[in-house]
């Protein structure tokens, strides 16, 4: 059995989709680094960042960075549909997860954390830095959504649509989405109303 660590509303809700479309069986254990009463010492001695999502594989390795752990559980599970049968499709995929790691996640993480590439900054400064890397992800999800829009599918999601869905939803990404590129921004929600996948998206982002 897997072992997802993770907590609501973060960047393992690709992971967890990504479990259950693929039907493998997995623990899921709450942890963060900003929730005291989860199980975050558990989570760092497999994974000495804290980082989430974590992967604890049923031969007790441990896969971390949310584009591996999803392309290696796609290559894993050829007849999942997380990644496409196709070379070529194949190769976009992993080519567009890597993509929302490197230019997506690593903004908002400065958006989140600006004092972590700063020193000593003050109040200003800090929302200056905010709204800089701010619009720049928002740059990035419309140059995704240029590359990657058209090979996205709600109705059969794999590991691209998943990641898409997920990290889209900080920041404000979503409704830059939908204004600037509408038609992506459906696709990306239609991801979300897929049926085998609803009830993770429902849970780690309850309706109010």
């Amino acid at each position: 059995m897997y072992i997802l660590f993770g907590s609501r509303g973060s960047g393992s809700a690709a992971v967890e989709a990504a479990l259950v479309l693929a039907g493998l069986p997995f623990e899921l254990v709450r942890a963060s680094t900003w929730e005291d009463d989860s199980e975050r010492e558990r989570l760092r001695r497999v994974n000495p960042l804290g980082q989430i999502p974590t992967l604890q594989l049923p031969d007790g390795s441990v896969m971390t960075e949310s584009a591996a752990i999803l392309i290696h559980l796609g290559l894993e599970n050829p007849g999942s549909g997380l990644l496409p049968a196709g070379p070529a499709a194949r190769a976009q995929s992993i080519r567009g997860l890597v993509y929302i790691a490197a230019n997506c996640y690593s903004a908002i993480s400065v958006i989140d954390y600006p004092e972590r590439w700063l020193a000593d900054p003050d109040d200003a400064t800090r929302e200056r830095v905010r709204q800089g890397s701010r619009a720049r992800l928002h740059h990035h999800w419309s140059l995704f959504a240029d590359q990657f829009g058209a090979q996205l599918a709600a109705a059969a999601p794999g590991a691209l649509e998943l990641a898409a869905a997920v990290v889209s939803k900080w920041s404000g990404a979503r409704a830059h989405l939908r204004a600037d590129r509408p038609a992506f921004a459906a696709t990306i929600e239609g991801v979300e109303a897929h049926p085998v996948v609803a009830a993770v998206f429902a849970r780690h982002w309850p309706r109010r």
